[in-house]
């Protein structure tokens, strides 16, 4: 019931007569009347998908183009530590063992830089797909909800950047020896397409929890979860929480708790803002409830 309503709320919506010819290029006689909703609504989905994609292309272009300076600001937290343990220049590198190693880590740095500056256009384009068939409030609803998910992705992102990173590699070189008293030293040869896999897995795994209040936000709206119950369930989720920290993180407690406790107080955010919309919700139907009894 709810697809057709979306259906037919989008054919009502817009004059869909003149961009079905536009998109086609077909005559509206060749098409039966009540396929022509469904068949321009994939059509449509096509275009935003091609302008989504064609954005990706160009974002990622442009990041290849500066790949070696993005590489170079993702490796900077790790070479500032080296430069503060008073390491010399030569020491101070990363090293690749296969010929195609740096070509493709540069690969990869332009699709995760590019799918980030494009990230707008992707939100655009899904938000003009999807507000034709929504109503006024349903859409004022949506709207915050794909402003704060990128908004908290970054925040994330760069948390772990700014924070953890600095941290974690200090524990992680605080492992090195210079191998004294006849003993070998143990020093850091870092791969350039590790360090990148897990400075993205790490950016990933905080970027990813940090949605958790949009998406407690969205189920407490849509009566999936309440206030109450995330409150009384507080301490399973606080024990869920640093079980996905030891799984997303590196395997030292310094990072798994870097990431459980921002989780834990977006827990806590989520109650909050759970409550907020409860609270709104239930004057809305107070308010309809009034205006029935007046009529």
């Amino acid at each position: 019931m709810q697809v057709r309503r979306f259906r037919a709320r989008r054919a009502q919506g817009a004059p869909r007569q003149a961009s079905r010819k536009a998109y086609s290029g077909v005559s509206d006689d060749t098409y039966d009347d009540r396929k022509m909703p469904l068949l321009d609504h994939l059509i449509e989905l096509r275009n935003r998908m091609l302008w989504s994609i064609g954005a990706l292309v160009v974002g990622f272009l442009i990041c290849f183009y500066f790949a070696e300076p993005l590489f170079n600001f993702l490796v900077d937290p790790l070479a500032d530590i080296l430069q503060r343990r008073g390491l010399d220049q030569g020491y101070r590198r990363m090293i690749f063992t296969d010929l195609t190693e740096v070509f493709f880590t540069y690969i990869k740095v332009a699709f995760f830089f590019g799918a980030f500056i494009t990230c707008p256009v992707f939100l655009t384009q899904f938000w003009m797909f999807l507000a034709p068939g929504l109503y006024r409030h349903e859409k004022k609803a949506l709207a915050p909800f794909l402003i704060a998910s990128p908004v908290l992705f970054f925040l994330g992102g760069a948390l772990v950047y700014w924070a953890i990173f600095p941290l974690a590699w200090e524990f992680f070189l605080s492992f090195e020896t210079s191998g004294t008293g006849g003993g070998l030293p143990i020093q850091l040869e870092a791969k350039v397409n590790e360090y990148l896999g897990l400075v993205m897995k790490l950016i990933f795994a905080f970027g990813l929890c940090f949605q958790l209040p949009v998406v407690m936000t969205l189920m407490a709206r849509v009566g999936l979860a309440t206030s109450e119950g995330m409150r009384r369930k507080r301490k399973y989720a606080i024990v869920g929480v640093f079980i996905a920290a030891a799984i997303f993180t590196p395997p030292d407690p310094l990072s798994q708790i870097s990431l459980a406790v921002p989780i834990i107080l977006l827990y806590e955010i989520s109650i909050w803002m759970a409550r907020l919309t409860e609270r709104k919700r239930a004057e809305a139907e107070a308010e309809t409830e009034r205006e029935i009894d007046e009529e």
